[in-house]
């Protein structure tokens, strides 16, 4: 009885550590077929209320020291600029893997997205825990989506 217990429970841990390697390029966090396509999520805006965001170009460089200061007190201790999982995803390519409707609808509305939003729910079981609500006000979800933009090389 202990083995046949034991198993899922290495199994999970396993495929939750493949899902958030570092070597991931493709952004993709489950590899099973009800996965979504590349394709599909960088079109798939979340749930919120955030239906158009309106980028700069280029970058507003006054939104990004925002967004570099919310990070450092906020997202540094879970996440990491790089694609390397600390507790949660790392950044970098997240403007290229999701839509800016999507990220700031997550940032802004993270229980709902982690109750509802298949592509949230996927993050939150490859990572194995669930993103807490920060409180994070719809301008500085802005200036956070600004600075990731930067992150990932946006000019």
């Amino acid at each position: 009885m202990r083995k046949f217990i034991s198993i899922p429970i290495v199994a999970f841990f396993v495929i939750g550590m493949i899902g958030c390697n570092s070597n991931s390029t493709t952004g993709n966090t489950s590899q099973t077929a009800a996965a979504p396509k590349k394709d599909s999520v960088k079109t798939d805006n979340g749930i919120g209320k955030f239906t158009s965001v309106r980028l700069t170009h280029p970058l507003d460089d006054s939104m990004v020291a925002r967004g570099k200061f919310i990070f450092d007190t906020k997202c540094m201790a879970c996440h990491k600029l790089s694609n390397e999982k600390l507790v949660g995803p790392g950044w970098q390519g997240v403007t290229d893997r999701r839509t800016p409707e999507w990220i700031m609808n997550f940032i802004t509305n993270t229980n709902v997205m982690l109750d509802s939003d298949l592509v949230a729910q996927q993050l939150m079981v490859v990572c194995v825990t669930r993103m807490p609500n920060q409180n994070i006000s719809d301008d500085q979800a802005r200036a956070i989506l600004e600075y990731m933009r930067k992150n990932d090389g946006k000019k």
